[in-house]
């Protein structure tokens, strides 16, 4: 869901740089996961393109410096449903993507961001980078667990 980026203010609030869209859902959620460690998340807020939060268990600036580089991850079920035409990346992390001809490239290993949009990173016979924009992407079939794409095998 993001990163620690460092403290915010001297009381142990975090600031985190969440991954793209869902800033507005970790700000939600009562319970973030630091690496292996569950916390109660007492207040959070959207502040510019962070999410800032005071989490129980972290009072100063110093413990909140700590988390400085991790991970932040909350439970899947803690999501709202993503809706129709609307997918969360973990959830296509590991189908099958196929282009319209049929031919296999690969599976989506992870998801990678250049500014504009999400990137699928494809590993097949050969790495690919393919872009997540509608052009491109025609078909997501989340039960048959395949994604079918306008790409050339040999691009």
């Amino acid at each position: 869901m993001g990163r620690v980026a460092g403290s915010y203010g001297v009381r142990g609030w975090l600031k985190v740089i969440p991954g793209g869209g869902v800033a507005p859902a970790l700000a939600e959620a009562g319970e973030w996961w630091i690496g292996e460690r569950a916390y109660r998340v007492a207040a959070a807020k959207l502040h510019s393109s962070t999410v800032v939060a005071k989490l129980d268990g972290i009072d100063d600036r110093e413990q909140a410096l700590e988390l400085k580089g991790a991970r932040v991850s909350i439970a899947r079920d803690a999501l709202p449903e993503a809706g129709a035409g609307h997918y969360y990346l973990a959830d296509l992390v590991g189908l099958e993507v196929l282009n319209e001809q049929g031919e296999r490239l690969g599976a989506v290993k992870q998801w990678l961001t250049n500014g504009a949009q999400d990137v699928m990173e494809v590993a097949g016979s050969r790495t690919r980078l393919i872009p997540w924009v509608s052009v491109v992407v025609k078909e997501v079939d989340l039960a048959g667990r395949r994604i079918v794409v306008d790409w050339g095998a040999d691009w």
